[in-house]
């Protein structure tokens, strides 16, 4: 409901609807509220992560051309909207953080509740990895992305037993181990 009353009133019904981006398109929820609320709007839905955009697709399927998909970081948005040949915006949506798709697969190394890799890549495409990041930094430069990426309070004591528990390989080690 909060969506709606932020980005209604850019759906410009009296132009028949403007485009929405939906820059974290995650299961298209938000979006799918938006196309429904206001049968004019067009939504471009951005997210780098490849089964979050082949979930939303299914989902919003029955809004055919009236949704576009493209798998962009947010620096790439602006281009890939360009790209699908419009040039005016009437509104974004950021829904930040990690998804619960992301934290309940295991698989995708993001989740500490199931074992799985150390991953958490949301887009599979990047070739480093959490492991690469774990087992390779120095204990001062993992600190530092603990403290500044991962607002922990104590990144100092977990990036020393971080370090001195090489090699690390599965999220429920990390969790052990910090």
């Amino acid at each position: 409901s909060e969506v709606l009353a932020a980005l209604l009133p850019a759906a410009r019904p009296e132009t028949g609807g403007g485009v929405g981006v939906d820059a974290t398109r995650g299961g298209g929820g938000h979006a799918r509220a938006l196309l429904e609320a206001a049968p004019g709007v067009r939504i471009v839905g951005s997210d780098r992560d490849r089964a979050a955009l082949e979930a939303a697709g299914r989902a919003l399927a029955p809004f055919g051309d009236r949704v576009a998909f493209c798998r962009a970081a947010f620096e790439g948005i602006a281009a890939q909207v360009r790209a699908l040949g419009l040039d005016e915006v009437a509104g974004f949506l950021f829904d930040l953080g990690v998804s619960s798709h992301q934290l309940d697969t295991g698989d995708r190394g993001f989740s500490y509740r199931s074992e799985g890799p150390l991953d958490m890549r949301m887009d599979d495409r990047d070739e480093r990895t959490a492991a690469d990041v774990v087992n390779g930094y120095d204990v001062r430069r993992l600190a530092a992305v603990l403290r500044t990426l991962g607002d922990e309070r104590h990144a100092d004591r977990a990036a020393r037993a971080s370090v001195a528990a090489r090699p690390g390989a599965t999220t429920t080690e990390l969790a052990e181990i910090v």
